[in-house]
């Protein structure tokens, strides 16, 4: 340890809530206190904070309901409202903000709204709290708060919103738990209802009369119309805080505020509010703008602070002058001039879009490129983002992928720049092709700053003219994403004789193809002239390849993707405008108006909605089988739930923050913190040195250090250094940053291929590696090959890469350790396995077991990334806990959290299989290889269960798997959901598609035709038991209630006359075994206590982290104890109650713990049985009380160990065995549509058929069902991470590139299926669990991979209209835009690309 003595004291936040009325004091008109309201209370924001965010503030003043999901505005966790006063219209603005992004002294003037403002459970939850936690739209519930701001600031701006409206509201927000169905649900009911009222109110009003505050027809008798559900805004200046005002507001639960009065009638005044690391200034007029900008040219100028926030938190970036231009008018004018529609720099997107979609709705020739922008912002960020982000910001930043500049260089805008001249003003104009010089460099000089940016009036146009501009965006994920390649393109087109049109003018910008954006000369000089036709789009596509060549390294990759998308710019352009033509125009060319069409096309997307269906519960008196909604649903809408980093922190806590390793491969030689340490408020350094037990940890071997040592080798990037802790975050972080580490660096290895070339292996599995083997593999392969087998038999070998995934649970790795007396510590953690956290902290403080207590209360989301890596940061910040004697707290950073803790195993599968003609399986030999990272971890029983599920559900009679696990340099892989089997088993998919195709079937017919039977034995020894083997007759009950065979018909039509918008329709079946395959964890247990007012406290040791174990448990006591389901309370997990709890995971918790909990209460039952005077589920509180008096225990203990399972032994030459209880079955049918163009897909139709059992919350099962199939789409249809490694030799050697949700994209709504059906089946009992119930959270997951299937029979049907024949293709995983895109192989890749190109993936 180095450490220096304690602070003299941190820097408390100053801010208070003032009482109402508190004067503010000014000089000069300059204010020194700044003040907002936060849920009506009104607040004097504290002085010299000009660096801190709004949520570091609401936080710290305990409204921990706003979360920090990512700390770049791109999950939208942290989502608030915040309303200003828009004196033109005469109401309050409402608008969605990010708080992790909005500068504290953003909202001076401003009433912030935060989830815990709207309503709670003692006074009221508001209608869209209420709704959401009815429609089961919350599991983890840590993304749960942002969801109800958004909807509920889109619901107070718009009272009765669209569904399309409703949808674009939530596209900031992410959710890893639920799939978005039941959310969208919720809302979209929400505003239909309102919808209907307003509808209703309108025709009951007076004729003639109008709302004040929305402009529309109202009843209200003059004031504020109530409208939809929440109402608009209130008028009156003396009705604040009455009854009439707050219904008049719409305002419909006690705790939501009015909006203030005194806002209403402030009048902003220039700030000036110096601090110690920035000054903030607001001026209120250009001149003193442009002073500021003089005096201070390396200032930084922000509105929606989204780029300078994201600099500030992850790179460390301090600005020490920070200007706001947000008051300025000249720069937040909006309107229409001869010239054109000009648009102030610091207008925000929202707005700009509005005037857009006016200006083209109404004026078209007013602007013609208005349409383009209006369609462009429509997928630019999150309405979160959009609502605070400036023009000036988004063109300034001179973004090579900016989705607006391209539009602007196409459209011939101009960009007036203004600067100080003599005390005055000076302006000069700046066409935006000549804007842009390169990255992030424009044409503005020293003191400038963008006034203005004019989108132009067409002039001089001959009659009959059309003036065209498009936009184009093409991105990983359609919503909230950054563009791979942005464009915009305009004709102007003259009409001549015959009825032709010629192009007499033309623009053409493009991003992501340079390192700016660029204008494509050699485009426009091929088009101006030319007669519109197939020829000048040909002589532009020729063009396009001058104008945009990238090399094979370029930086950010897809080189040929991305030159495929300009030309598909190109080709899309040329379709819109051509379909534009008035019908008698004549075009040269033999396009068809059916392939134009298909071109113009964008795939389908709807909000996302179903209806799903279970069976009824098999007693409808009792609490088993109900779909009871989560227990916590309504503190998680309400904010009330509390997470690790809500809790109120120990007194004199401490934060810490990691230092990291930043080299792949290298010798640590020397760690200098003195800088570090030098700094105010710093407590001290903590490393290897400082660990007093065993830096060696590990959750099965001990093979890694919690703390690199010096002189040890630094196993990747991301590898902890050790942690400095301070009595600040924000201090530990600077001083995080000044921490010196020396290495001497050696060859990393980065990917499984050269592991597989440098020999490196974990646990010996590349010379012994877990292998399956059923008959002779070997020999019927050889045979076949050989021409000796039956007649027309074949082979087929290929391979398949299949990518990582990084958890993203919403909320970060979280630990609070609390040292007490005589050398104990308490643990509160976000993690799947307490137990771990005990035993890896007791290991290094090198104290007892029985001295270290963990506590989880809930986790915001796991996925299996919290079962083993979370241990070994509770165990890093122990060391200094210990040490100083003080509690610590460690939260990461989403970055760091993605850099350092491990994600899904990236796989490499290959296979040759043996077949007949009629696509009967003969032989299959598959080897699995999976990139464990630098130490094992979980990396072998993950790689055994991949073997154990390579099969699927087909019967091969000779079938061999071999399964090894790398070692690489990169961060420790470990536990996903699934936990390796959908690796496995997408690989069968794979080699099923191959011999598909080889055999010239539907792969649909080939599976069915290989599905096991009854009775027959997988390849790891375990019979499929008569009557519980249901693949076959879930596969034919979901034919038939997905109309397979009629929509397939359909979707052959539909392609036949669609050339470049294409649909597949796929259905895959999945098998996934039920039970740790480590024999010894299958145990739970659960302890039950009876309290003398008949209620109930169960504490288990599983963990709830949205999948609904606590309901369950909660269902099955009251239902085994006769009680009310509210009488049943499940109570934090500790390891002081329930000891040496494995791992909530293996979806066998429900399994373990509910049986443990039924037998605990069947105890208790049975013991106060005697004392039972009454019927019903009251009967309870007089029983224990008399049992009391009595002297009977009213505890009781319940263990349960799974029956019947085996170990299975790996080294037995033909190991066989029982690994699993049973297996939970279904099948999935996916509709997706493929725009061939871009690669864009999208899911329009999902079938779901889950055989559950009899399920204990049918509810509950439905959403771990919808949740984990848009997981899965996710992980085989978008989420795609990025290494610097041989593939990617543009990112910094061993660094993870895709780091964040700027770069790494979750499904958001828009990518779950536009109709989403989830059935469970019905008469499915299952003896081998709790109440004939089913394990549900990991096997739904890999039925996503139909999505996978159906798009490459869309991509398919593309290669076979472009001449490719119907041969089989590669398609890796995931199945990306580019990937998709590339495997159309058509004319237009043609000049970049081979038809059999792959793209490059991590692997």
């Amino acid at each position: 340890m180095r450490a220096r003595a304690p602070a003299t004291g941190m820097p408390p936040c100053e801010a208070a809530f003032a009482p109402r009325g508190a004067p503010v004091a000014t000089t000069d008109g300059v204010e020194l206190a700044p003040l907002c309201y936060v849920n009506g209370r009104r607040v004097l924001l504290p002085p010299g904070r000009g660096e801190a965010t709004l949520l570091e503030f609401l936080r710290e003043k305990g409204l921990t309901g706003t979360k920090l999901g990512c700390g770049e505005g791109g999950c939208g966790a942290c989502t608030i409202m915040v309303s200003a006063w828009d004196a033109a219209s005469g109401r309050p603005r409402h608008r969605a903000v990010n708080a992790c992004l909005a500068p504290l002294y953003s909202v001076e003037g401003c009433a912030v709204v935060t989830v815990e403002g709207i309503g709670n459970r003692d006074a009221g939850l508001h209608p869209v709290q209420a709704r959401l936690a009815a429609a089961h739209g919350s599991q983890c519930g840590f993304c749960t708060p942002g969801f109800v701001m958004s909807a509920y600031a889109l619901m107070r701006e718009d009272p009765a919103p669209s569904d399309a409206a409703v949808e674009r509201a939530l596209a900031g927000n992410l959710c890893r738990c639920t799939g978005y169905r039941p959310i969208m649900r919720a809302f979209t009911e929400l505003a239909r209802q309102a919808r209907e009222g307003d509808a209703a109110a309108k025709e009951a009003a007076p004729a003639g009369r109008v709302c004040p505050s929305t402009g529309k027809p109202c009843g209200c008798g003059g004031g504020a119309k109530p409208g939809g559900l929440l109402g608009a805004s209130v008028a009156a200046d003396d009705a604040e805080s009455t009854a009439a005002a707050r219904a008049a507001e719409g305002l419909v639960t006690p705790a939501e505020p009015l909006f203030p009065v005194e806002l209403r009638r402030r009048e902003p005044k220039p700030l000036r509010l110096p601090g110690a690391h920035a000054t903030w200034h607001r001026p209120r007029e250009l001149d003193a703008l442009l002073a500021l900008v003089t005096a201070h040219p390396h200032a930084r100028i922000i509105g929606g602070n989204t780029e300078v926030g994201v600099e500030a938190r992850f790179k460390g970036v301090e600005d020490p002058v920070l200007i706001a231009p947000t008051h300025v008018p000249e720069l937040t004018a909006l309107k229409e001039t001869p010239d054109g529609l000009r648009v102030g720099g610091a207008v925000t997107l929202t707005d700009l879009e509005a005037r857009c979609h006016e200006v083209a709705a109404d004026r078209p020739m007013a602007c013609a490129a208005a349409a383009a922008v209006a369609s462009q912002l429509q997928w630019f960020a999150g309405a979160q983002i959009r609502n605070v982000a400036t023009v000036a910001g988004n063109v300034c930043t001179a973004s090579p992928i900016s989705d607006l500049n391209p539009i602007l260089v196409a459209c011939g805008a101009t960009m007036t720049l203004a600067r100080e001249k003599g005390g005055g003003v000076a302006t000069r104009e700046v066409a935006a092709a000549d804007f842009f010089l390169g990255y992030r460099k424009t044409a503005m000089a020293e003191g400038e700053v963008l006034l203005a940016v004019t989108l132009p009036r067409a002039k001089g146009v001959a009659p009959g003219a059309l003036d065209i501009v498009h936009d184009f965006k093409q991105s990983h994920r359609r919503e909230d994403d950054i563009a791979i390649v942005t464009a915009g393109v305009r004709v102007l087109l003259e009409p001549e004789a015959g009825g032709s049109y010629v192009v007499r003018e033309a623009g053409v910008g493009m991003g992501g193809v340079a390192p700016r954006t660029i204008r494509c000369q050699q485009v426009e000089a091929a088009l101006v002239g030319q007669t519109w036709g197939r020829k000048a789009l040909d002589a532009a596509l020729r063009a396009v390849r001058e104008d945009v060549t990238l090399p094979e390294n370029v930086p950010g990759g897809m080189p040929e993707y991305r030159m495929a998308l300009s030309s598909a710019v190109l080709f899309k352009f040329f379709a819109k405008a051509t379909l534009a033509l008035p019908a008698a125009a004549v075009v040269d060319g033999d396009t068809t108006r059916a392939e134009l069409e298909s071109a113009a096309a964008a795939v389908h997307r709807a909000p996302c909605d179903g209806q799903p269906t279970w069976p009824p519960a098999v007693d409808a008196a009792g609490e088993v089988g109900q779909p009871h909604a989560h227990v916590a649903a309504e503190m998680q809408v309400s904010g009330e739930a509390r997470y690790v980093d809500d809790a109120p922190l120990p007194a004199a806590c401490l934060h810490a923050v990691p230092v990291i390793s930043e080299k792949p491969r290298a010798v640590v030689t020397a760690i200098d913190a003195s800088q570090a340490l030098a700094m105010e408020g710093v407590e001290g350094f903590f490393g290897a040195a400082d660990v007093p037990g065993d830096n060696m940890i590990g959750p099965i071997m001990h093979d890694e250090e919690c703390f690199v040592a010096v002189g040890s080798e630094a196993p990747c990037c991301g590898a902890l250094i050790g942690l400095v802790v301070a009595e600040t975050e924000a201090v530990a972080r600077r001083a995080a940053r000044a921490v010196e580490v020396t290495y001497e660096e050696r060859t990393p290895v980065l990917t499984i291929e050269d592991a597989i070339a440098a020999g490196w292996y974990l646990d010996n599995t590349g010379d012994k590696p877990h292998t399956l083997n059923v008959g002779d593999t070997e020999g019927v392969i050889a045979a076949v090959e050989r021409g000796e087998g039956p007649e027309g038999a074949r082979v087929v070998h290929g391979e398949i890469k299949i990518g990582g995934q990084e958890h993203f649970y919403l909320e970060p790795m979280s630990c609070v350790v609390s040292p007490g007396e005589g050398g104990e510590m308490v643990v509160l953690q976000s993690t799947q396995c307490p137990n771990k956290t005990q035993v890896m902290v007791s290991g290094v403080l090198g104290v007892a077991a029985n001295r270290v207590v963990c506590k989880t209360k809930r986790l915001g989301g796991g996925f299996g990334g919290k079962e083993t890596r979370a241990a070994f940061l509770s165990a890093a910040a122990a060391v200094p806990a210990q040490k100083l004697g003080r509690a610590v707290r460690l939260v990461l950073d989403r970055d760091l959290d993605m850099k350092m803790t491990g994600t899904r195993h990236p796989f490499l599968g290959r296979y040759a299989v043996a077949f007949q003609p009629d696509g009967a399986l003969l032989a299959a030999d598959v080897q699995l290889y999976s990139n464990g990272g630098y130490s094992c971890d979980l990396s072998i029983p993950i790689i055994d269960r991949a073997a154990f599920h390579s099969d699927n559900c087909y019967a091969v009679p000779n079938f061999r798997v071999r399964a090894r696990a790398c070692r690489t340099n990169l961060p420790t892989n470990t536990a996903f959901r699934g936990f390796g089997g959908p690796q496995g088993m997408i690989v069968a998919e794979t080699w099923v598609a191959h011999v598909a195709a080889a055999v010239g079937l539907e792969p649909e017919v080939v599976r069915q035709r290989n599905f096991y039977k009854a009775g027959e034995v997988t390849p790891f020894g375990q019979e499929l038991v008569e009557g519980e083997w249901r693949v076959p007759a879930i596969w034919e009950e979901l034919r038939v209630k997905a109309d397979y065979d009629t929509r397939a018909k359909a979707i052959d039509a539909f392609n036949t006359g669609s050339r470049w918008l294409k649909r597949g329709l796929a259905m895959v079946p999945t098998r996934f075994g039920i039970s740790f395959t480590a024999k010894f964890m299958n145990q739970g247990a659960s302890l039950v206590h009876v309290y003398t007012d008949g209620t109930v406290l169960v504490t288990h040791g599983g963990t709830e982290m949205g999948q609904g174990l606590h309901t369950k448990v909660c269902q099955v006591a009251a239902d085994a104890l006769g009680v009310p389901l509210a009488s049943v309370h499940v109570a934090e997990t500790s390891t002081d109650k329930i000891p040496n709890a494995s791992p909530t995971a293996a979806s066998a918790s429900s399994d373990l713990y509910c049986m443990a909990t039924k037998m605990a209460c069947e105890k208790l039952m049975a013991r106060l049985s005697p004392y039972r005077k009454a019927e019903g589920k009251g009967w309870l509180q007089a029983a224990a009380l008399a049992a009391y008096l009595d002297r009977v225990d009213l505890s009781e203990h319940g263990f349960y160990a799974t029956p019947d399972i085996t170990q299975f032994d790996w080294d037995e030459p033909s190991p066989k065995g029982r690994p699993f209880n049973y297996f939970t079955m279904g099948a999935a049918v996916a509709e997706v549509e493929l725009d061939c163009l871009t690669g864009e897909a999208a899911v329009r139709r999902a079938d779901v058929l889950m055989d559950l059992g009899r399920p204990l919350n049918p509810a509950i099962d439905v959403g771990q069902v919808e949740g984990a199939f848009v997981q899965g789409l996710g992980w085989c249809m978008l989420e795609e991470l990025k290494w610097g490694d041989s593939e990617h030799s543009w990112g910094r050697e061993g660094h993870l590139i895709s780091v964040g949700p700027g770069a790494y994209k979750i499904p958001a709504a828009a990518d779950a299926p536009a109709d989403f059906r989830v059935h469970l089946l019905e008469g499915a009992d299952n003896p081998r669990a709790v109440h004939s119930s089913k394990a549900v959270g990991e096997p739904p997951f890999f039925l996503a991979a139909s999505a996978w299937a159906a798009a490459r029979k869309a991509a398919a049907a593309a290669r076979s209209d472009a001449g490719k024949g119907s041969n089989f293709f590669r398609l890796d995983s995931p199945a990306t835009p580019e990937r998709l895109r590339m495997a159309c192989a058509d004319e237009l890749t043609a000049d970049v690309a081979a038809d059999d190109f792959v793209a490059r993936l991590s692997c």
